[in-house]
Formats: structure tokens, C-alpha cells, sequence
């Protein structure tokens, strides 16, 4: 019988793939402490020992289905059309898994959700998966990404999460699930000046109460309460929104058994600033 080892969710912001002597230029002096936090879930993830990684990929709009990649191997050279002149030349090698991706079609298939494995051999990646593939240098483990489907509701994303985790139950297959993506995502205009020379510091994201709202959450995931933050779902997240419209922690959730899911969150970095956007790891442990 598969299980899911761990889950968690996960920063890719751009800046984080950008040189050192950047960062600390941007940092005023210091490191982003999502640096030192991938460090932290590298080695949360080499304790879990999974066979597959899926990465609830917040940069990967889908219409009309939930897919999810059945690629058997992925190599290239990225570059963002968002930022080209920002991140660019990031070579990439890994393995799907494909047989993974089919068994979630097949459930979803049976419970008339509407799920669907994509194999294309020229399908382009997105930095969300790409960076965390980088960060946590999981070259040597099968990946597999799931889009976030544009004309859903919470329920939909909270389906798709259900299907995923009945097809690994269903497996012999060890499985982490990383959600990639921020909390809050709403920009600062491109004219925007900084409130704190620290780019990362929480006082440059876009508004306090994002920042107050997001710290709510976080502290809803350390107690275990995923039921809490769905509660709030519709008056809260959803519209400040988180990004994606949190269709990567909706879906990693709903894996771990959405409303009834307790297990508890363990924040691996700071809660940082990302061009206006709430950002933090948080681990969780499997289920």
C-alpha cells in the first residue's frame, strides 16, 4: 500500500535561484532565510526517503481538466518568459513517473472527476517546478507535476487532492507532496519603493493585513487545524488571493484528507517578502 512520507509547502520566487552576492545585496547584508530553510527541508525530505516527488505546481495554468504530467524523463534549458533577463540558462534532467500519473487519471476516471494525465514531449515546465527541483536537488528522484486548474472552485482543487491521495493508497509507491508556491500573492506596482532596505523583510509585502492574514494561517498549520483555514477559505484566502488561488495547498491537502487532515506544520524558514508576496516553508509530516 503507497503512502504520502511528507508534504510541504514551499517557496520558488525567482530571486531565490539568483547568485549569493545578490541576494545579499538585496538582503541588505544577509541571505533570504529561504536559502538556509531549503537546506532545512533537504534534509526533512532525505529522512522521508520518497520514491516520488509530486509538486503541486502554482505556475502551471491548465483549462477545462486537473492534469497532471506523465512524462517519463524532462531535460532543457529553462528560461522565464515572466523575467528572461532574470532567470534564464537553468539546464534540467530528471525523471517522471508515469505510471503514477496514469493511476490518478484512472481513479478520477471513477469518481467522474476531472483529472487527466498529459504526456507531450514538447509540454514547456514552469520555474515553479523547475526552482524547487534546483533548490532541493531532487534530480535523482521521479517528479511529477500537477497543474493548477484555472475554472475551478476550492471544491475542485479539494477533489483533485482526494484522487491523488486514493491513487497512492492504491500504489506501492512511497510519495511527497510539495506545494509550490506563496501564500498571499498580490504584486507591488513596478514603481513601488521599499519600506525596508531588507528586500525580504515582511514589512515590503504588498499590505500589513495580507501579512497578518498569512501569519493566521501559518499558525493554523502548526496546530493542525487545515479545517480552520478551509473555514475561512471563502471570506479570507481566497480573497486576498493566495497564489494560484491556493490551488497547491488546496490539493496537497485534500491528498492528506482535506477537512480531516491534522497533521501538524513545522515552519522551516522565516516568513519573507517576495515582490510583494508572502512566502515560508512549512513541513509537514506524512500521513
Amino acid at each position: 500500500m503507497g503512502q504520502i512520507v511528507g508534504a510541504a509547502l514551499v517557496s520558488h520566487h525567482p530571486g531565490l535561484m539568483q547568485c549569493e552576492e545578490f541576494r545579499r545585496l538585496m538582503g541588505a547584508g544577509e541571505d533570504s532565510d529561504l536559502i538556509a530553510g531549503y537546506a532545512r527541508l533537504r534534509d526533512k525530505i532525505a529522512a522521508a526517503k520518497p520514491d516520488v516527488v509530486m509538486i503541486f505546481d502554482s505556475h502551471w495554468f491548465t483549462t477545462g481538466y486537473h492534469l497532471i504530467d506523465a512524462g517519463a524523463r524532462y531535460q532543457g534549458l529553462y528560461i522565464s518568459d515572466e523575467m528572461p533577463w532574470y532567470l534564464h540558462g537553468v539546464p534540467y534532467d530528471y525523471r517522471g513517473h508515469p505510471e503514477l500519473a496514469r493511476s490518478v487519471e484512472a481513479v478520477a476516471r471513477e469518481r467522474q472527476v476531472h483529472s487527466r494525465a498529459i504526456e507531450h514531449p514538447d509540454l514547456g515546465r514552469q520555474y515553479a517546478t523547475i526552482n524547487v527541483v534546483k533548490q532541493l536537488r531532487l534530480e535523482g528522484t521521479p517528479i511529477v507535476s500537477v497543474g493548477s486548474c484555472q475554472n475551478c472552485e476550492p471544491k475542485h482543487f479539494l477533489q483533485s487532492g482526494e484522487v491523488i491521495g486514493e491513487a497512492i493508497r492504491r500504489s506501492h509507491l512511497h510519495v511527497l507532496l510539495l506545494a509550490s508556491g506563496a501564500l498571499s500573492h498580490r504584486f507591488n506596482n513596478i514603481d513601488w519603493v521599499p519600506k525596508h532596505p531588507r528586500i525580504f523583510h515582511e514589512t515590503n509585502v504588498a499590505r500589513p493585513e495580507n501579512v497578518a492574514s498569512d501569519k493566521r494561517a501559518i499558525e493554523l498549520f502548526t496546530q493542525g487545524r487545515h479545517d480552520a483555514v478551509l473555514d475561512a477559505w471563502d471570506s479570507e484566502y481566497r480573497t486576498l488571493p493566495w497564489e494560484a488561488f491556493g490551488a497547491h495547498y488546496l490539493q496537497m491537502v485534500g491528498a492528506m484528507g482535506g477537512r480531516e487532515c491534522r497533521v501538524r506544520g513545522q515552519a522551516l524558514s522565516a516568513y519573507e517578502n517576495a515582490r510583494g508576496t508572502g512566502n515560508v516553508h512549512i513541513w509537514f509530516d506524512g500521513t
